[in-house]
């Protein structure tokens, strides 16, 4: 897997400060997407353990809130490999840390053993070590500048942990509309 960039103070991405990992690799292909350059699976700079090791380092302060992965997409089949092992350290080496995953894959999908397009023997796994979900493709004819942690109103901003035990997508507070002002 390769990634494009990483923010290590992000405040954009999720609650709190966080760290950003921007993964390559995207085959939704949306119009209008903010980070076309990420499509390519080969953009960028290899996730190695030198790029592994420099995250979890980062994650390590208490100021630090969590993780979020962004991409490209991180639920394509050849990322969930490469990050399911790197999430599983993150949750030793980190356990403060909270992890927020913006996929264009839907709960619905993500969660369809039958859907070889983005569930894998991977994806069950990673989701049980996330926090938030923010799901959906970014959709321009739904796009509201007014949302919270996405920009198209079709997307949605899925509390993981509480949907896992309902087994059905679970609202976060988190994807509330802002206040004016805020």
């Amino acid at each position: 897997m390769n990634y494009g960039q990483v923010f290590y103070a992000d405040m954009a991405n999720g609650i709190g400060c966080r760290i950003s990992l921007f993964v390559s690799g995207c085959t939704h292909h949306c119009a209008e997407c903010f980070n076309q350059e990420t499509w390519d699976f080969q953009y960028g700079l290899p996730f190695d353990r030198v790029a592994e090791d420099d995250i979890i380092e980062n994650l390590k302060p208490s100021y630090i809130d969590g993780l979020s992965l962004l991409g490209g997409e991180p639920m394509e089949l050849s990322n969930q490999a490469v990050l399911r092992p790197f999430l599983e350290r993150v949750k030793r080496e980190s356990p403060h840390s909270t992890v927020w995953i913006y996929s264009g894959y839907t709960w619905e999908e993500l969660n369809d053993e039958t859907n070889r397009r983005c569930h894998s023997s991977d994806t069950a796994a990673i989701l049980e070590m996330t926090d938030i979900l923010v799901d959906g493709e970014f959709d321009r004819t739904k796009k509201d500048l007014s949302l919270r942690f996405r920009g198209s109103s079709n997307q949605r901003v899925i509390d993981v942990q509480e949907s896992l035990k309902q087994g059905k997508p679970v609202l976060s507070g988190y994807g509330e509309k802002k206040r004016p002002g805020e």
